[in-house]
């Protein structure tokens, strides 16, 4: 499973850390056979999910640290501390939960923006006109998506996508976006894939969304008529084609990261334009872990 984005814009430190769950939402977001998904409970978990995207994104994806980082083995920003932090443990290893944890997710909530001042992705996407757009509806910007190598399994995603949908249903969410990235920070190395994307999966004009004019790179390096799907689905990233499966489309252009290796491609997900299948399948698990 690719990792989401890593951009490190500072953000104002009078942004403070909103509750952690507690009695009312500490609850189960999801279940499959060992594996479980909540929110985290504590700075401890949270530390140890910044952990783990520190072994993925640093010591995996070759990721570079950036200068005066505080803390050598996680990978922190200043969003940690207004985002809820998914977490999926595999409750059939030994010690406690926070020795469990082997993926996570970061939600930053409409709430988490105000404290904020700005969403996320922000920095490679200029999303102002799309909440412009789209004011009173609920987004949702998902990112920091890492799981452990030996859980990346459908099954692991199919248990993140049911947490985030029950998460979605609790919090009123309308919208799901974010940053979802390819390795490499060459395009023409994912030429097809790109492309596909670039001509058959970009979104509607009432939810463009463009690349920052200077980061902006083009996503369609092939002509329409060259492009195999089969071939271009099978160069995806997994998570990219989780999104498509669920009906996602994808904004245009693509932002080149040289700090992280990758290549960046926005993703505008409406809850009403999930598919039909994907809601029954999801929302009947998800549905008693939401209420």
């Amino acid at each position: 499973m690719q990792g989401i984005t890593l951009n490190r814009a500072p953000l104002d430190d009078q942004a403070a850390r909103p509750p952690l769950a507690g009695d009312a939402e500490d609850a189960l977001l999801g279940r499959i056979g060992s594996l479980e998904v909540r929110l985290a409970r504590s700075e401890e978990e949270i530390a140890a999910a910044q952990s783990i995207r520190y072994r993925v994104f640093y010591n995996e994806m070759g990721a570079k640290a950036p200068l005066g980082a505080l803390n050598a083995d996680r990978d922190a920003d200043a969003f940690d501390a207004v985002c809820d932090h998914l977490l999926v443990f595999d409750t059939a290893l030994p010690g406690e939960d926070v020795d469990r944890i082997v993926g996570t997710y970061r939600l930053l909530t409409p709430e988490g923006v105000r404290r904020a001042g700005r969403f996320y992705s922000a920095d490679e996407f200029a999303i102002e006109t799309l909440m412009a757009r789209h004011q009173g509806r609920r987004f949702l910007e998902l990112g920091r998506s890492c799981v452990l190598p030996p859980y990346r399994t459908k099954r692991t995603i199919e248990l993140l996508w049911q947490g985030i949908w029950a998460y979605c249903r609790k919090k009123r969410i309308d919208v799901m976006m974010g940053c979802a990235s390819f390795p490499g920070v060459v395009p023409a190395a994912h030429a097809e894939a790109l492309s596909f994307l670039g001509h058959f999966c970009q979104v509607e004009p009432e939810w463009h969304v463009r690349a920052v004019a200077s980061r902006y790179a083009p996503l369609d390096l092939m002509p329409k008529e060259a492009i195999q799907t089969r071939s271009a689905l099978a160069a995806m990233p997994p998570l990219v084609k989780g999104y498509l499966r669920l009906g996602a489309r994808f904004g245009d252009g693509c932002v080149i990261d040289h700090d992280f290796g990758t290549t960046d491609v926005f993703v505008v997900l409406p809850v009403e334009a999930i598919s039909d299948r994907y809601i029954n399948y999801y929302g009947a698990e998800a549905q008693r872990f939401a209420a």
